[in-house]
């Protein structure tokens, strides 16, 4: 078992079919040229990186840095480690400095395939890379046994057999993001990524035939894996909240993908240009955001963009994805106006070959699953998960492993998602927030995404942020606001506008109790997709300003 092996048959069925597709930008023309390597190519040039990997000393099981900016050389190097065998680390450098640096070292990877810059930071942190003994560079520069990826592409042969692995074996390791927690090495098995492909081409009915434009480089992996076209987009993918929208535009016009995905940051950007240009995308059909939550309104936006196609929004984390899928076309028809009274937000129906089950919350380990763990029908409680694409373990970390998992019969476990929701009376699942934002006073447990959803419906306020004040069990619920018009009001305008919200909050059982409203310009979010809202520091900044 080797996904790789997909590559050598797509190049021996479709030789010439364009594989992968890169923009690059003529400033002077203030147009695109499109580079571009055929299934053939690609599958040579994989050939090529891996052998020439071979020649420099790595091997099946070494684990190997993979730091390549989006391009026509990632996708074949990323195939040549699993031809080889060798598992490629992924780590997300949108993760900050010093997270980057504590998963590098946790990690302890033999090789690193990176650009120049970041040889370069080897040289201010040598001990965080002591582990490195082989290295390749993409830029032009090497000194030592490093070897770049030009001298790599001048290899002469051009064939290079995959191995076969167990289903179990280790393929890659994939960090979280870190952006609602500690990053942790996810251990992904040969066996996971086959699952996810084909659960992902059956879910989205793709063939051969459709184009895809992934927001999240990985995610090409998939599509060139189902024989698809993968159209590498104009931006930076660890600032997907900084992409400029037109550009976007611009390269799905050009090259007319089907099949769109990456963080909302992205597409709430893109759709918003839509809508101000009165642009439509009849190419797509499938506009995927994952990541971070998908408001309605997004939904909303794209009714009108994408004449041929919807939104779908699969719920999952790096540990387990797909666990659920819904499309906006059913959000707008049957869950918006229950979200937008306060009952969480439908994320769908669980995948194939997935289960589901709701458990009491609790941040002790579970040794063993038993029935006694489970809540009510449709009461709120922790989201477990257990199935083909839920991976076993975090790398190096035991302790982070015993917490996430929860063992059963059989040799199987479920996975501890650390997230809130309940399941309704037509198996629907329904998120509330995240475990560890849940507000716990003397009489009452609060969830994030319920409460908010009320304070939303007042028509300036942007979003809201539910905060517990004080030690869990006596927290003091408060409500922090963010404007539309990005105003921090004062006086007898802040006293109305707050009324205002109060007013709205006394309708609702589950937030009449919250009398503490505060206003921030803007909210920190998490530096990954740069959408998720950082509720604990808010908490922070909040307390620290009342002490002080």
């Amino acid at each position: 078992m080797n996904i790789a092996t997909r590559l050598t048959q797509f190049a021996k069925s479709t030789p010439d079919k364009k594989a992968v597709i890169f923009p690059t930008f003529d400033k002077k023309t203030q147009k695109y040229n499109y580079s571009s390597l055929t299934f053939k190519e690609l599958d040579i040039l994989s050939n090529k990186f891996a052998t020439s990997l071979q020649k420099l000393g790595l091997k099946a099981g070494d684990k190997t840095l993979l730091f390549l900016k989006p391009s026509l050389e990632f996708s074949a190097m990323t195939f040549a480690l699993f031809k080889l065998g060798v598992v490629p680390v992924f780590i997300d450098p949108g993760m900050g400095i010093k997270n980057l640096l504590k998963c590098i070292q946790e990690a302890g990877p033999i090789g690193l395939i990176a650009e120049s810059q970041v040889h370069l930071l080897k040289i201010f942190y040598p001990s965080i890379f002591k582990s490195i003994k082989m290295n390749v560079t993409n830029g032009s520069f090497t000194w030592g046994k490093m070897i770049s990826i030009k001298k790599m592409k001048q290899e002469k042969k051009q064939n290079f057999p995959s191995k076969e692995f167990e289903s179990d074996d280790m393929a890659a390791v994939l960090f979280t993001s870190g952006g609602t927690g500690s990053p942790k090495g996810v251990v992904y098995t040969h066996q996971i990524f086959e699952q996810q492909t084909t659960l992902l081409q059956e879910m989205y009915h793709l063939t051969s035939n459709d184009i895809d434009m992934p927001g999240f480089p990985l995610f090409s992996l998939f599509t060139i894996a189902m024989g698809m076209t993968s159209c590498i987009p104009d931006m930076d993918p660890t600032k997907p909240g900084s992409c400029n929208p037109q550009k976007i535009v611009q390269n799905i016009r050009e090259l007319k993908p089907t099949f769109v995905a990456g963080s909302p940051a992205i597409w709430e950007r893109v759709a918003d240009y839509c809508l101000e240009e009165s642009i439509v995308l009849p190419s797509i059909k499938y506009v995927v955001m994952f990541g971070a939550p998908v408001s309605v309104k997004i939904h909303v936006k794209f009714k009108s963009i994408l004449p041929n196609g919807t939104t779908y929004t699969p719920y999952g984390a790096t540990e387990a994805l797909p666990v659920s899928n819904i499309s906006g076309e059913f959000v707008l028809k049957n869950t918006a106006h229950l979200s937008d009274e306060g009952f969480g937000t439908c994320i769908g129906l669980a995948t194939p070959g997935i289960e589901i089950k709701i458990i009491k919350i609790t941040d002790e380990s579970i040794s063993q699953f038993h029935e006694g763990l489970l809540v009510a029908p449709k009461e709120v409680g922790e989201i477990i998960v257990k199935g083909i694409v839920a991976t076993k373990e975090y790398l190096n970390l035991p302790e982070k492993t015993r917490e996430a998992k929860i063992p059963d019969s059989n040799n199987t476990f479920w996975h501890r998602m650390g997230d809130l929701g309940y399941i309704d009376n037509l198996g629907l699942l329904w998120f509330c927030g995240r475990k560890s934002h849940l507000v716990t006073t003397q009489t009452q447990t609060l969830f994030p995404i319920p409460c908010e959803a009320i304070f939303n419906k007042h028509p300036l306020v942007k979003r809201s942020a539910l905060v517990g004040l004080g030690p869990a069990g006596s927290q003091t619920p408060a409500i922090v606001i963010e404007r539309r018009d990005g105003q921090y009001l004062s006086g007898k305008n802040r006293s109305i506008f707050e009324s205002e919200l109060l007013a709205v909050a006394k309708k609702y059982p589950h937030t009449k109790n919250i009398h503490k409203i505060y206003l921030s310009k803007s909210f920190p979010v998490d530096v990954r997709h740069n959408i998720k809202i950082d509720r604990l520091k808010l908490k922070e900044e909040i307390e620290h300003h009342e002490i002080n």
